[in-house]
C-alpha cells in the first residue's frame, strides 16, 4: 500500500497537521485534494529528482508520488551544484519536481521539470512500488545514492501501534535525510502531526516554534541537542519523547537531556542510510547492551574486527551509479564502518573507520577524545581532528566551545581540559593543543564537520 493510501485508510486525520515557519496545512486536505490528470501523465512511471527549496513542499510531493513515481531522488538542502548534478545523474532521473527556491539558476540545463504545485495534484487509481533514492549524509565529500523500499524505510517503524493521544512529532533533521525521513514516515503512518524546521532558521525560533506547537516527541543529532541545550529557549520544550541518532551519544549529552526533561523518555537509536534502523537504547547509559548482538525481530547484528556490521529488511537495496560499488555483500551482511569496544555487558560506539587520526602509528578516534573534553565543566562541545606534525605524521588538535559560564582565563582553561584528559586518555591521544572556538561548523544532516573548515 502506498503512502496516501495509509493515509487515507488510517482515518482520523481530523485535526492532524503538517507546519513548517510559514504555513500550517491540514493533512486531511493534502492526501484528498483532487488530482490533476496531466501531472499525473507527466510524472507516472519516471524516475523523478525532487529538488524543492523547503520541506512543506517536499513532504506534500512525498505523499504525491510514493506509488506514482518508479524512482524517487531526494535532493536535501544546501547541497553543492555539482553534488546535486552527482545524484540527478546517478538516479537517472527523467525529470525534476523542483520550485522558485528548488534547483540553483543553470543547475540541469537539459532536465525537463514540472512545478511541484502541479506535483502536488498528480497521483494515480493504480500504483506501482516506487524506489526511494536517499543521499548518504557524511561529513565529507560527495554523497552517495542508496535505493530502497518505502516497506524498508517503515521497516523499523511499529505501524500496528496508535500513536499516543496528542503525538506531535518534530525533528531538527531535514526530512529528505534518512533521520527526517524516518520522523515523516512515523507520522503519516500513525498518523500524527508534524511539525517541519527549516535549514536556515536559527536553533532558538525552531524551539520557540515547536514549544508552541505543541510538540510531544522531537530528534535530532547530539550536535543539535548540543546546541539546543545552549539556547535559553530550551525550556519551551515540554518533551514526552526525546531521542538522538546520527552521531555518538556520549554519557554527556544524555545525561544533559534526563536533566533538561526529567519527566520525557530519552532514547537514542543507532541508523544509517545504508544500513537502516538497527536498534534504539532508552536505559540512559552510552553504548548498547550486549545482548542486542544477534537476531531478533527480523534484524542480525554481528561484530567482525571491532566494526558494526547489519543484515535486514530494513536495510538499503545497492548503491546507485554508474559503477556503484557493493552494498550488501554476498551473505546479506552491511558492514556500518562503525567501530566498537565491548566493555563488561556492553559495547561501547569508537567512530567512524574513516576517521581515524595516525599519530606516529598509533590510532586515536576523534569522538573518544570528545568524550572526554565534553564532560570537562564549562565544555559545551568540541571537535577532534589531526594537525600535521613533521615528527609523527599528525598530532591531535581540539577545538572547544565553552558555556557562557566557563571562566574567562582561556590559558588556564587550555591548560586544565589537557591535565583532565591525561589521566583519561593513552598519551597519543592527549591533545596537543586546545583552541576555544565561538562555533563548530555541522553538516546539513546535523553532525560535525570533520573535516576542512
Amino acid at each position: 500500500m502506498i503512502l496516501r493510501e495509509r493515509l487515507l485508510a488510517a482515518g482520523g486525520l481530523a485535526g492532524l497537521f503538517l507546519s513548517d515557519h510559514r504555513s500550517k496545512k491540514d493533512l486531511a486536505g493534502i492526501v484528498s485534494g483532487e488530482r490533476d490528470a496531466a501531472a499525473t501523465a507527466a510524472l507516472a512511471g519516471r524516475r523523478v529528482l525532487l529538488a524543492v527549496g523547503g520541506q512543506m513542499a517536499a513532504a506534500r510531493a512525498m505523499i504525491a508520488l510514493d506509488g506514482l513515481a518508479a524512482r524517487l531522488a531526494l535532493v536535501p538542502p544546501k547541497l553543492a551544484p555539482e553534488h546535486i548534478a552527482r545524484i540527478a545523474s546517478d538516479s537517472e532521473a527523467e525529470i525534476c519536481v523542483t520550485d522558485a527556491e528548488g534547483l540553483p539558476p543553470d543547475t540541469l540545463p537539459g532536465l525537463p521539470r514540472i512545478d511541484a504545485a502541479e506535483a502536488f495534484r498528480a497521483g494515480s487509481e493504480t500504483s506501482r512500488e516506487t524506489e526511494w533514492a536517499l543521499a548518504t549524509s557524511g561529513t565529507t565529500g560527495a554523497p552517495k545514492l542508496v535505493a530502497h523500499t518505502l516497506e524498508g524505510l517503515a521497516g523499523g517503524i511499529n505501524t500496528a501501534a496508535a500513536p499516543e493521544p496528542g503525538t506531535v512529532w518534530s525533528t531538527f533533521y531535514d526530512i529528505r535525510r534518512y533521520g527526517g525521513l524516518q520522523v515523516f514516515l512515523r507520522a503519516m503512518l500513525g498518523p500524527s502531526s508534524l511539525v517541519l524546521s527549516d535549514a536556515g532558521e536559527p536553533v532558538r525560533d525552531y524551539l520557540v516554534r515547536v514549544g508552541a506547537a505543541g510538540v510531544t516527541h522531537i530528534l535530532g543529532t547530539p550536535s543539535h541537542w548540543r546546541l539546543a541545550l545552549m539556547s535559553a529557549a530550551l525550556d519551551r520544550l515540554s518533551p514526552r519523547y526525546v531521542r538522538l541518532s546520527g552521531e555518538i551519544a556520549d554519557q554527556n549529552i544524555l545525561d544533559a537531556l534526563r536533566d533538561a526533561f526529567p519527566e520525557a523518555r530519552i532514547a537514542h537509536a543507532y541508523a544509517s542510510t545504508e544500513g537502516g534502523v538497527g536498534f534504539t537504547v532508552e536505559d540512559g547509559q552510552e553504548g548498547f547492551p550486549a545482548a542486542l548482538i544477534g537476531t531478533r525481530s527480523g534484524i542480525e547484528i554481528t561484530v567482525r574486527e571491532d566494526s558494526l556490521f547489519v543484515r535486514s529488511g530494513r536495510t538499503g537495496r545497492r548503491y546507485l551509479g554508474a559503477a556503484p560499488e557493493a552494498l550488501i555483500a554476498g551473505d546479506g551482511f552491511i558492514d556500518t564502518g562503525d567501530l566498537v569496544e565491548r566493555r563488561g555487558e556492553r559495547y561501547h560506539f569508537l567512530g567512524r573507520r574513516s576517521g581515524v587520526i595516525n599519530v606516529g602509528g598509533a590510532k586515536v578516534q576523534p569522538e573518544e577524545v570528545e568524550t572526554v573534553i565534553n564532560v570537562f565543566p564549562g565544555v559545551s562541545m568540541s571537535r577532534v581532528r589531526a594537525r600535521p606534525n613533521p615528527i609523527l605524521g599528525a598530532v591531535v588538535e581540539a577545538q572547544v566551545v565553552l558555556r557562557a559560564d566557563a571562566g574567562t582565563d582561556q590559558a588556564a582553561l587550555k591548560k586544565a581540559i589537557i591535565a583532565h584528559c591525561r589521566p583519561r586518555l593513552a598519551g597519543h591521544k592527549v591533545p596537543a593543543s586546545v583552541k576555544f572556538v565561538d562555533t563548530l561548523p555541522i553538516t546539513s544532516g546535523g553532525k560535525l564537520v570533520r573535516r576542512g573548515a
